[in-house]
């Protein structure tokens, strides 16, 4: 196998596995936009254990830049702390004492499941090779998943963002194994705002000199630039103007005056956020995956938004943060009426990362959600 040089944060074949377990599919995945891809791997961790009766199984869905490890510490493998550390766990929201929980790396990502940065069947990464994937086949791509976990029925699927648009799939594709489903700050399709949001960070990517068209892997440097603009742009997404000004003004980073070459101190802060996404993530997952994310609509093939989710059968919890700009909460709203249910509301001054910080209301929603 051709040698890959260290160019992004993807997980490697080699690296430390930490807490992951790995599924090895044979395909060939039938792509929805045409095409297939060949055998892949599913990298997945678990907590609690599965009942004798296999009915007490959670799918927690990750967003766009987390992974497989919603709990545990930062070490080995794992460049990071769980990311919802507060929500899953003994006692918890999602009650690891009651509740046998799942978490994989999505298809295209960079955390152990096969993407982008992976080696395809000739063993070089797949680069600019990676085909085009959608929300439908990051779904199509996980139930071998649950079927090999021996779980027929989830007792719930629950993901947030870019895993609420998973978990509401998951609840028209598979209705039958799917009993009650958590969509948190996510709507029926990406709003033409979202998908606007998502062009300019592909966009900075591509633009890096050292972009290379997708085939950076085997390069002596990757596209950290582009990658860095496009999470400085998210991060800002993510939260709120007011959170800005209140937490940073017009202070300086380490009393530098930002007119005489200093730094603003919210710049510092945008870029502490890219550094730490560059350490952890690949260019080219995040190109593939906000691809996936503008191509969600529910009712796209399906006679529109109304018929698509006529076919859910799970008992809906629709949650949206009260100051999320990215998915504001009006689209949980409409949702919520779809699906004929009212939605659930997260106070935060935080906006959309709402779902993933205010912890206690967010387990509160998800205990009772849950049942």
């Amino acid at each position: 196998m051709t040698a890959v040089l260290r160019v992004s944060g993807a997980w490697r074949e080699g690296d430390p596995p930490g807490d992951r377990r790995f599924l090895d599919v044979p395909g060939p995945l039938a792509l929805e936009l045409g095409g297939t891809l060949p055998g892949y791997r599913l990298a997945y961790e678990t907590w609690g254990r599965l009942s004798p009766a296999r009915d007490n199984a959670v799918l927690v869905l990750h967003a766009l830049t987390g992974d497989s490890h919603v709990v545990g510490e930062a070490g080995p493998g794992h460049p990071t702390a769980g990311w919802w550390n507060a929500v899953v766990g003994p006692g918890l929201g999602i009650d690891t004492n009651r509740f046998f929980v799942v978490c994989a790396n999505v298809i295209g990502g960079c955390q152990g499941t096969t993407g982008p940065s992976s080696a395809a069947p000739d063993g070089r990464p797949w680069g600019s090779r990676w085909p085009r994937t959608t929300i439908r086949d990051q779904v199509a791509a996980e139930v071998p998943l649950a079927d090999a976990l021996g779980v027929d029925v989830w007792h719930g699927v629950v993901g947030g963002s870019m895993g609420g648009m998973r978990a509401l799939e998951w609840a028209v594709m598979r209705p039958h194994r799917v009993r009650n489903v958590v969509v948190l700050a996510a709507a029926a399709e990406a709003s033409a705002d979202q998908v606007g949001l998502c062009r300019i960070q592909i966009d900075a990517i591509r633009a890096d000199p050292y972009w290379c068209g997708g085939d950076y892997h085997d390069q002596f440097r990757g596209p950290d630039g582009g990658l860095g603009i496009a999470r400085r742009i998210a991060h800002l997404s993510y939260r709120t103007a007011g959170e800005m000004d209140t937490r940073f003004g017009r202070a300086a980073q380490n009393g530098m005056d930002p007119l005489r070459g200093g730094l603003f101190a919210v710049e510092s802060y945008l870029d502490h956020a890219a550094e730490g996404l560059r350490a952890r993530f690949d260019a080219g997952s995040y190109v593939a995956l906000n691809l996936a994310m503008n191509s969600h609509e529910i009712g796209r093939n399906r006679g529109g938004t109304a018929a698509a989710l006529a076919r859910v059968t799970a008992r809906p919890t629709v949650v949206g943060v009260d100051t999320d700009r990215l998915y504001p909460l009006h689209q949980q709203a409409e949702l919520a009426a779809l699906l004929g249910t009212e939605p659930d509301i997260v106070s935060s001054g935080r906006g959309h990362d709402g779902f993933l910080v205010e912890t206690d209301q967010v387990g509160a929603v998800l205990a009772r959600a849950l049942g």
